[in-house]
């Protein structure tokens, strides 16, 4: 199965295997590339999708992954973290951060390491659903393993 995985996705799968996440990656008949389409895709409610969003911070890239819940509040967030102010990164900034495309961009597998940060309410759902790498892919995780495997600190994004 995992022959037929987009490249993409396997470069997500073998970073989500070496991190020790036994998740597989699905492939989905449709575009997921929303919160509330991956969720009706999925059968599950749309805060337990974890959200992949690329905003620019301080010169650099900044990857927030946040429940599908919630909209992220960026200048409350630039406050938390420190920083100067939070912007939404270009499709083009998102494809040259990540090597992925917005609505399929994974909480790993990317061309570099990127900041990231984790909203807490995902703690809220046993399981967790984070795209793939594409936005016909996702696999899910426990909130654990997400901060875990983004290394990121878990702060309020909204």
């Amino acid at each position: 199965m995992t022959a037929s995985l987009p490249t993409r996705s396997l470069l997500v799968l073998d970073s989500i295997r070496a991190a020790g996440i036994e998740g597989e990656i699905v492939v989905l008949p449709d575009a997921a590339s929303t919160a509330p389409l991956a969720a009706a895709a999925l059968g599950v409610e749309v805060g337990a999708i974890a959200n992949s969003l690329v905003f620019w911070s301080d010169d650099e890239p900044l990857l927030v992954m946040t429940s599908g819940a919630h909209r992220v509040d960026t200048a409350a967030l630039a406050e938390r973290l420190g920083r100067g102010s939070i912007r939404r990164a270009s499709a083009e900034q998102v494809r040259e951060a990540t090597g992925q495309a917005i609505g399929g961009v994974a909480p790993t597998g990317h061309s570099a390491p990127l900041t990231t940060v984790v909203d807490e309410a995902l703690a809220g759902y046993p399981e967790i659903w984070a795209a793939g790498g594409t936005p016909h892919t996702v696999f899910p995780m426990t909130f654990d393993q997400l901060v875990a495997l983004t290394g990121g600190p878990v702060v309020k994004v909204d």
